[in-house]
């Protein structure tokens, strides 16, 4: 299995609907359940030129509910326990204790024994402080990152509940155009099936590859500005879809989501190229403490 990877070079977001807010059925949780929550990207890419390309990426994580809350649930997110010793050496963000808002944005509740690993962290890499937030390359693309509330965004990848999962609902994703109302496609005593279909949102995936322009600068020692990368992908015209798959149970709980890309890109040299990315989540249900 492979550990976690933050890079923004690999790693697209599956971000939750943002339609009207209703509070989370907190009665469907207990202290100790115990989640898996595993994130998959596969990738597929074709040129006009014959060129081609794929890539897999699989990490997962521990969710174990700690404590339930009339304002929320206190979360820890952890690595799987076949976690190695070099694996928490090299992803010092885990274990992190979380408090989840009924309405309101999560929140780090052990900063300061973040802020302590992350120390021992890159005094074990033989990195002082200068080195936060830069890029470097060694197995993969990777950012020296310092701060112990990044975590947050990291654990939002994984944290598939989504606030109202009702067919009509809006759906909005970050690189879509505009958002999409659910549609419910199955439903049974079991669980309900919903989807949504929204047109790419050019600007927003040119502004992405411009970033990854820059990070690629950095590492290579070639330095470009973002405004630079910019003028550049915005020579390119991309045109796609995003479709959305939710499946929930009985309870409304997410079991999993599905999000495929298809992105056509005609670049300022005439080349064409078609990508299929296909992100995964699912929530599977390890352990769970009798009422």
């Amino acid at each position: 299995m492979k550990m976690l990877q933050f890079t923004a070079l690999s790693t697209a977001l599956l971000l939750p609907a943002t339609a009207a807010h209703t509070e989370p059925a907190q009665q469907a949780f207990r202290v100790g359940d115990t989640y898996e929550i595993t994130k998959t990207r596969d990738s597929s890419s074709q040129g006009s030129d014959a060129s081609s390309g794929s890539s897999h990426d699989q990490d997962t994580l521990i969710e174990r509910i700690e404590a339930v809350r009339p304002d929320g649930l206190e979360v820890v997110f952890d690595l799987p326990q076949q976690a190695t010793k070099e694996d928490r050496r090299r992803t010092w963000q885990f274990p992190a204790r979380l408090f989840e808002p009924r309405d309101g944005q999560l929140q780090l509740l052990n900063g300061p024994e973040l802020e302590k690993r992350v120390d021992a962290w890159l005094k074990w890499g033989k990195m002082t402080r200068e080195a936060c937030g830069h890029w470097i390359f060694t197995w993969n693309a990777f950012k020296i990152e310092c701060d112990p509330h990044s975590v947050i965004e990291t654990v939002q990848q994984f944290d598939p509940r989504l606030p109202d999962l009702r067919a009509g609902a809006l759906y909005r994703d970050a690189h879509a155009l505009r958002p999409a109302p659910l549609t419910m496609k199955a439903s049974s005593s079991e669980g309900s099936t919903f989807t949504a279909v929204m047109p790419i949102d050019p600007k927003a995936v040119q502004h992405d590859r411009a970033e990854a322009d820059v990070v690629i600068g950095e590492i290579m020692r070639k330095p470009v500005t973002l405004d630079a990368a910019l003028v550049q992908r915005e020579k390119e015209a991309v045109s796609g879809t995003i479709e959305v798959t939710i499946n929930a149970d009985a309870g409304g709980n997410l079991l999993s989501m599905t999000r495929v890309t298809k992105s056509q890109t005609k670049k300022s040299d005439g080349m064409v190229q078609t990508e299929t990315v296909k992100e995964t989540l699912e929530r599977r249900l390890l352990s769970s403490r009798k009422p």
